[in-house]
């Protein structure tokens, strides 16, 4: 612990600016009457400030002018001022990992310049600054950061920062300029997942919030928030308050999978009544039509709630429904926005979310085709299976798209086929149309922008 007397003479030496010891920094004027005076009042210290023989209490001598000091800082100018009598000295209290920190900024009051340059050391003023006030030199300390590199240890000191800190206006820029640098480093967390398993809290709240995370599926988020929480939490009940508090608000759970959903009711890491709330959630917002889903979403969506909202998935979401009678049966719903389809343009390629049917993981892709004979382009739909290892599976398929102006499915194509791992079936022009038309503004297979997407699977039973 370190105790500062303050006492006011009109201007500063900078020898004794720089020597300072630990635990006990005076300022004064060298004045015997004064320098009792503050003696005295240490010996009736507060009763938090203890002295052992391992922690000492050390006199020491710094010259300050308060005018100066007060003009930059609030703390100061209230501490050297009481109504409007001055006092000769004041006492502080600071700790001694403060001292340096404290220095530097009592010679910013004068120069407007800092000794410390590295992002740490810049830190500790600013968090020092903060403590006495000085505005300016929280600034100045939030400038120096912005120009210097940004790397991912750095913005996690920056938003490891205490919360009231960062709420500071000249600091926000700094925590902005943080997560913009996290949020673009990993809007592919897969690409450097070790490097993303080992962010704080912190850094992984910034990651996980982004609706530009590229990532396969929310499955795939959820699996990767599931590692990083037992990588950071090994002991369960800390693992479980984290997901409470903090990570399973950043996972959207109406966007994965049913499977997935089942999986989180039987995880250890989640509480029983955590798990039923997100799961139960979910599963009634996939029941209710795309009109309704809209509704609440919109409802509930704000910069802190975004579990209804979409990422930039590579897999693109299905709703699927399985029946087992009359026949194993998959009725799976795919709606694509207008400028994914065009964004598929020469040759691009779209793939779902897998589902399942007949104890096998089935997909669907939709392609921009070139006509055999290469004349035009058009939109083909196909399916296939997941797994080198799955067993081949008799199906009948049937395609349909929703069609103006009466806004029901039609029937686009039907086929059968065995399927199997590596072959994908379908057809090569799903609405019957080139590319230009089927894009048009006045195109009957988009409805408010959308392209709705129906596959029948039935299992073929011999």
């Amino acid at each position: 612990m370190v105790i500062w007397e303050f006492c006011t003479v009109s201007f500063l030496i900078f020898p004794n600016y720089f020597i300072m010891y630990p635990y006990l920094f005076r300022l004064s004027d060298a004045d015997d009457k004064r320098e009792e005076a503050a003696i005295g009042r240490l010996e009736k210290s507060p009763p938090n400030i203890v002295m052992t023989k391992s922690h000492p209490l050390c006199l020491r001598t710094v010259h300050i002018s308060s005018p100066i000091v007060a003009a930059k800082s609030i703390f100061f100018f209230k501490l050297f001022s009481n109504g409007t009598e001055e006092q000769s000295y004041v006492i502080v209290q600071i700790h001694e990992s403060e001292e340096a920190a404290l220095m530097d900024l009592l010679k910013f009051m004068y120069c407007n310049t800092l000794s410390a340059k590295t992002p740490t050391g810049l830190l500790d003023v600013l968090m020092v600054a903060d403590k006495f006030k000085a505005a300016s030199c929280m600034r100045y300390c939030s400038n120096e950061l912005q120009n210097q590199p940004m790397t991912t240890e750095t913005a996690l000191l920056y938003l490891d920062l205490p919360s009231k800190v960062l709420k500071v206006n000249v600091v926000r820029p700094l925590a902005d300029a943080a997560n913009v640098f996290l949020l673009v480093r990993f809007t592919d967390i897969t690409k450097f997942e070790k490097e993303a398993l080992s962010l704080s809290l912190s850094g992984i709240e910034v990651v996980l919030s982004s609706d530009l995370l590229e990532i396969a599926s929310e499955d795939a988020v959820y699996d990767f928030a599931l590692k990083w929480a037992r990588m950071h939490y090994p002991k369960l009940e800390e693992r479980r308050e984290v997901w409470t508090s903090h990570l399973c608000f950043l996972i959207r759970f109406p966007a994965m999978t049913c499977t997935k959903l089942k999986e989180i009711m039987t995880c250890n890491d989640f509480g029983r009544e955590l798990a039923s709330k997100f799961v139960l959630e979910a599963l009634f917002y996939k029941a209710e039509p795309p009109y309704q889903q809209g509704e609440i979403a919109a409802r509930v969506e704000n910069a802190f709630n975004k579990r209804y909202v979409e990422r930039a998935y590579k897999l693109r979401p299905v709703k699927a429904l399985e029946f087992e009678a009359p026949h194993q049966q998959s009725v799976v719903y795919l709606d694509l926005k207008s400028d994914e389809c065009n964004n598929l343009f020469p040759e691009g390629k779209l793939f779902s979310q897998g589902f399942h049917l007949g104890g096998q993981e089935l997909f669907l892709s939709a392609h921009c085709n070139i006509e055999q004979q290469g004349v035009y382009h058009c939109l083909g739909l196909f399916l296939g299976m997941q797994g080198v290892e799955s067993e081949p599976l008799a199906v009948d398929y049937e395609f349909s798209v929703r069609v103006r102006p009466d806004n029901e499915f039609v029937s686009m194509y039907k086929g059968s086929h065995t399927l199997s791992s590596g072959i994908v079936v379908g057809c090569h022009n799903l609405c019957g149309v080139t590319w230009t038309p089927f894009l048009s503004e006045d195109s009957l297979y988009f409805i408010d922008e959308i392209l709705h997407i129906r596959a029948d699977i039935t299992v073929i039973r011999e």
